[in-house]
């Protein structure tokens, strides 16, 4: 048996899957005009700096955090393990492979116990919690739902310079477990992307070779297509149009049938239904190759080239400065910048 030291982070510690995203925002009124009143997510809590929200079937405190920031960006992305004994755990594992770390106090945010942050080897401000705070359940208040009825958070999107190690990363020392990728024909052989997953869907994260460190969406599950359709409505008829960036269209990799939206600040969000279970014990990463477009889109309009080309900053794990983004070296082809 190895010894303590030497043992890996998923060899010791359990983690549930994605908790919670915090996005950047330079206003708050707007930020709550259009993601309460138009999305459809429930305001959990308002303070003076930020505001936090939950979907319908959430039961903890809040899934998304949208704080006031001079502008748009990733704060941190959130999962949650079993028990705080796994963040004791994660901080000793973290400070013997030399990653930056710190403490957050409970109710430093507000409604959840205390986490840990870490810049992980990607360069990501990745923040690992154990308890949070339980609110009222809200899927069967019908009469209040709105928008496109978020159910739950689903994923987040990375972008990293190198995704073939950045997804060796997640598996090998986290035990994420892969259910569909990308990769390049003979000779190269080079995994381009990689959807990973904890809890037993297509994905908690995506990593992708692109600009980076970076975030290219948090994704939301909503209940069917038609709710898709009905933020689009919602948003046209607000005169926010021009807020939906890409779809109504299906993705070959996950069967996710979506639709992708900026905010006043330039962030992005996916909503996002008819994805799959991976529970299978027998379910074997399904490999997309490069070059078959139809891995980004099954049936669609072609992405805009914002979409190949425009990301999310992420901060440092303390708040102070925007993490610089590096370029992959890859082929000059907006194709493969993601999928």
């Amino acid at each position: 048996m190895l010894a303590m030291a030497d043992r890996r982070v998923k060899d010791e510690v359990n983690i549930i899957g994605i908790g919670h995203v915090e996005l950047l925002v330079s206003d708050l009124d707007r930020a709550q005009e259009l993601y309460v009143d138009l999305f459809g997510f429930i305001l959990t809590e308002r303070t003076d700096q930020a505001l936090y929200l939950r979907n319908v079937e959430d039961r903890c405190h809040h899934t998304l955090k949208l704080r006031q920031a001079g502008k748009g960006g990733v704060g941190s992305i959130a999962f949650r393990v079993s028990c705080d004994q796994d963040l004791e755990r994660l901080q000793r594992r973290f400070t013997e492979l030399g990653l930056p770390t710190r403490w957050v106090a409970a109710g430093e945010e507000a409604g959840q116990g205390r986490a840990l942050k870490v810049q992980d080897p990607l360069g990501l401000p990745v923040q690992y919690f154990a308890s949070m705070d339980s609110v009222e359940w809200a899927l069967q208040k019908y009469h209040t739902h709105r928008g496109a009825v978020p159910m739950r958070l689903d994923h987040v999107n990375a972008l990293v310079p190198d995704a073939d190690a950045g997804a060796r990363w997640w598996m090998d020392e986290l035990g994420f477990r892969c259910s569909e990728y990308t990769e390049s024909d003979p000779p190269e052989s080079r995994r381009w992307a990689s959807w990973l997953y904890r809890k037993p869907t297509v994905h908690d994260i995506a990593i992708m070779t692109g600009n980076g460190p970076s975030l290219h969406h948090a994704g939301f599950t909503v209940k069917d297509e038609m709710a898709v359709i009905r933020l689009c409505d919602n948003l046209a008829s607000a005169g926010y149009a021009d807020a939906i960036e890409r779809g109504p269209a299906r993705h070959g990799i996950s069967n996710a049938f979506f639709v992708y939206v900026r905010d006043f600040d330039g962030n992005r969000v996916e909503f996002y239904t008819s994805d799959y279970l991976t529970i299978d014990p027998d379910f074997k990463p399904i490999r997309w190759a490069l070059d078959n477009p139809r891995r980004q889109t099954l049936w669609g309009p072609p992405p805009p080239r914002r979409w190949y080309e425009e990301s999310m900053a992420v901060e440092s794990i303390n708040g102070d400065a925007m993490i610089e983004m590096h370029q992959p070296v890859m082929r000059a082809t907006p194709n493969y910048l993601l999928d």
